[in-house]
């Protein structure tokens, strides 16, 4: 069943995504939150980066939170969608259009149908060169993380 999209503005750094699960910290894992987004099939799987109880106690509940993982590669072809694969897991891909950067910290701002700050970590590359494509994509590392915002 689809439901309304949301309307309101926001500052467009930050996803608008429920949380559908806390996953525990165990000796291999960090805790983490599987967080879908509206009217998609998304389960992203994230590192929460801060206490895990505020996190917890919102299962169930649209937040606002911030997205952050670190790029490899990236490459500026001519075309391509939004969006994260795989769809349900740990983010591996990204594909998006660049709407920001902060060159000071070396990360870009991507729409991939939410969006997500990628640090860009591979040699030769700086994010102030890569602002000014339309679309990008990259690999990202292992351990793409999650700073909660506030209940939505």
């Amino acid at each position: 069943m689809l439901h309304p999209a949301p309307t309101t503005k926001l500052d467009p750094t930050l996803a608008r995504g429920t949380i559908h699960e806390v996953l525990d910290a165990d000796d291999r894992h960090p805790a983490r939150v599987v967080m879908g987004f509206p009217n998609t099939d998304y389960r992203i799987e994230l590192i929460i980066k801060g206490d895990v109880e505020p996190v917890r106690a919102l299962v169930g509940e649209m937040v606002l939170a911030r997205l952050f993982a670190d790029a490899r590669r990236i490459d500026t072809p001519d075309a391509g969608g939004r969006r994260f694969e795989p769809c349900i897991g740990r983010p591996t891909r990204i594909l998006g259009t660049v709407i920001g950067v902060d060159p000071a910290s070396n990360v870009l701002v991507v729409n991939a149908g939410q969006p997500i700050a990628l640090r860009v970590t591979a040699p030769g590359q700086e994010a102030q060169e890569l602002a000014h494509a339309a679309f990008i994509v990259c690999d990202v590392k292992p351990g793409a993380w999650f700073v909660l915002e506030r209940a939505y």
